[in-house]
């Protein structure tokens, strides 16, 4: 079922969560093991993220050093495959513009299409590893826009070949991110919320938010989307804080900010296992606040915590 749908037809504020695949040479059974805790709360939608490529130098004979290029984790096709099966639940995995040339990302939506998967979260994606900006495939895309435009395309029925016979067009539901504190890119948010629309336009159904700690920011957000004529579910993506460390590497990372509070709070703490109940404790609030709120889903970047999302599902759903 696409995501659009669920929220339709829901009564109530729905739970969704979002995975890593695991690292290459793990199994399954890895995957298994974090969304096994959560299937209680009934996840409408399972988002299984993506990772682009990274390089290292290697030693050849000689001597010299050969540029090699590595994936650290497996594709989504196989995993949302899996997690489909076992736990007949909806999958969305991630689809990027980066290290993919628009041929590759055709045969990837066909595969999903093939295996039934409705739903797909359209990203440009991450810049390489010391790579000081965003360089797109030769033959792919540089901008998330371009990637929905080529899946709105092919729900039509327009493939790259245009004289292919008997074309059958896909139906995926397209989602996208949004910032609510602007993507670090973006000039300011006006802007950044004007590329937001044009996706929407271009075919996007649903917007999922980056991360943030503050719900002030995401009502605000909320409320200029449709200002602006944004009318699409704007679903608040959450993220419980587990060390201290997160406090300054998630702000530099996803370049968010941390409320004052809330770095208060984590600055008393003497462990990481205190900072762990006062994430949990602080997403419970949030997450009451947005469902009062009465927001379309709660989306929970899991992240390897599955037990933390777990006992925050528990006191919420």
């Amino acid at each position: 079922m696409k995501v659009v749908d669920h929220i339709k037809q829901a009564s109530s504020t729905l739970f969704s969560i979002e995975i890593l695949p695991p690292l290459k040479g793990k199994s399954i059974q890895s995957i298994y093991e974090g969304i096994d805790p959560l299937m209680e709360f009934k996840p409408s939608f399972v988002d299984v993220t993506y990772h682009r490529e990274e390089y290292a130098y290697k030693k050849r004979e000689g001597g010299y050093l050969e540029k090699v290029s590595i994936r650290k984790r497996p594709g989504t096709v196989g995993i949302c495959s899996s997690i489909m099966n076992k736990y007949k639940v909806d999958t969305v995995p991630h689809i990027i513009c980066g290290g993919f040339s628009k041929e590759e990302t055709e045969n990837a939506l066909i595969d999903l299409h093939f295996l039934g998967i409705d739903n797909v979260l359209a990203l440009r994606g991450d810049s390489i590893k010391n790579e000081p900006e965003f360089v797109a495939d030769p033959n792919g895309h540089g901008y998330a826009i371009d990637l929905v435009k080529q899946i709105d395309l092919m729900n039509k029925g327009t493939y790259i070949e245009d004289d292919l016979a008997d074309v059958a067009p896909t139906n995926f539901c397209i989602g996208i991110a949004g910032y609510p504190e602007k993507h670090f890119e973006a000039p300011n948010l006006v802007s950044d919320m004007r590329y937001l629309k044009a996706k929407i336009e271009a075919g996007a159904e649903y917007v999922v938010t980056q991360m943030f700690f503050d719900n002030k920011s995401y009502f605000d957000y909320v409320k200029k989307c449709r200002d602006m004529d944004i009318k699409v579910p704007l679903i608040p993506g959450l993220k419980i804080m587990t060390t201290k460390r997160q406090a300054t590497i998630l702000s530099k990372i996803f370049k968010i900010d941390i409320p004052h509070d809330l770095l208060v709070e984590v600055e008393k703490c003497k462990s990481d296992k205190e900072v762990k109940e006062v994430g949990i404790e602080w997403c419970i609030q949030q997450s009451k606040e947005l469902m009062k709120e009465k927001v379309p889903c709660l989306h929970y970047y899991t992240m390897g915590t599955s037990e933390v999302t777990r006992r925050v599902a528990s006191a919420i759903f």
